[in-house]
């Protein structure tokens, strides 16, 4: 089975975290953090903030890593790394996603999250994100 290895943006900013609705494949719709694939010779850190400015245009700082999630698809591996952000500069634009919204810890559970994310929103909950 092919592994793909992502790296998630976990962004925080007055106690809410950054949720984005997925607009393409197989799961457009359900809610996920946003991010995307590790390139060859790229590090974590480096991916994080290219993929988060290239789908959202914003600059952000990665604080923490908070956890790996691995996950199987039906077609794949996942190896998703998340990592505590803060934006640093510019605004959210929409370039890939159907909406994103601020949600609070209490709201976490409101949404449909990817089978993968789902893990990733297990562990934020557990660590203190304000």
């Amino acid at each position: 089975m092919k592994t793909i290895e992502v790296v998630a943006a976990v962004i925080v900013r007055d106690a809410q975290v950054f949720a984005t609705r997925r607009g393409y494949g197989e799961f457009k719709g359900w809610w996920e953090f946003p991010g995307g694939k590790v390139e060859e010779g790229e590090s974590r850190e480096v991916a994080l903030v290219r993929e988060i400015w290239e789908e959202l245009c914003v600059m952000i700082m990665p604080e923490k890593w908070l956890c790996t999630v691995e996950y199987d698809y039906p077609t794949f591996h996942l190896t998703m790394h998340c990592a505590l952000c803060r934006i640093v500069q510019g605004r959210v634009k929409l370039n890939e996603h159907l909406s994103a919204q601020w949600l609070s810890q209490e709201e976490l559970d409101t949404v449909q999250w990817l089978p993968a994310d789902v893990e990733g929103v297990k562990e934020m909950q557990a660590t203190s994100y304000k």
